[in-house]
């Protein structure tokens, strides 16, 4: 059994049906990329995955443990964190004190440090608000975040969006050391040479339903399977 399995996937937004019997599955210890113009449903599937959208039906399976209709606060007990394309920090609390709360109700949390050692400037900026934070900082303490909770599998939204490209190097530095670790991931991003750097394996979502699935690689070899389904 894979560590996420999702089968017949269906979520709406009122009387709007977006996603249409998505189906994926992510392996333990590696990094899957969902790929997809604009508005596609690709943040709606990481939500979906993650309780903050309720699917209307599908399974979601994540280490043997069926999640679809739970709440977000118990799915993510059972080990998924979403970091999202608004990072959602709290702006009044320090740095510190972000990532002190992410951890409080954690089993097996990561100790401060290890955060520290993965993002050196959260470390600089410890005592900082979050209102005071860079974009790039902000996006490094939503990771720190969801990391400080020991999660089996991150779901990332948009996390390079916006961002310096030497920002965007250092976080994908990081995500590589991560995933170097062992650590499960699920990128949604548009940024595609960045996002076919990182991942192993890639669907493609388009108006709701999956269209392709492969490789990274195959997929860097196959611009007419990028041009047909991202028009790049």
């Amino acid at each position: 059994m894979s560590l996420l399995e999702v089968n017949g996937l269906n979520s709406h937004y009122g009387d709007s049906h977006i996603l249409f019997d998505v189906g994926l599955r992510v392996e333990k210890n590696e990094v899957v990329a969902l790929l997809g113009r604009n508005g596609a449903g690709k943040s709606t599937t990481l939500k979906s995955l993650m309780g903050v959208v309720t699917p209307t039906s599908g399974s979601v399976v994540l280490d043997g443990v069926e999640l679809a209709g739970r709440k977000s606060h118990a799915v993510a007990r059972a080990g998924m964190q979403l970091v999202h394309e608004e990072r959602r920090i709290f702006a009044s609390l320090n740095v510190e004190e972000n990532l002190v709360l992410a951890g409080l109700t954690a089993p097996n949390k990561w100790p401060l440090e290890r955060i520290y050692e993965m993002f050196p400037r959260l470390k600089e900026r410890r005592g900082s608000r979050g209102t005071d934070l860079s974009g790039g900082e902000q996006q490094m303490l939503a990771i720190g975040r969801a990391l400080i909770r020991d999660p089996k599998i991150v779901l990332l939204d948009e996390p390079f969006e916006g961002l310096a490209p030497v920002i965007v190097r250092n976080l994908m530095d990081a995500c590589r050391e991560l995933a170097a670790a062992g650590q499960t991931i699920v990128l949604v991003e548009q940024n595609l040479a960045a996002t076919l750097a990182l991942a192993h394996r890639v669907y493609i979502i388009n108006n709701g339903h999956i269209v392709h699935e492969g490789s990274a690689a195959d997929l860097k070899r196959s611009p007419e399977i990028l041009q047909r389904h991202l028009g790049v």
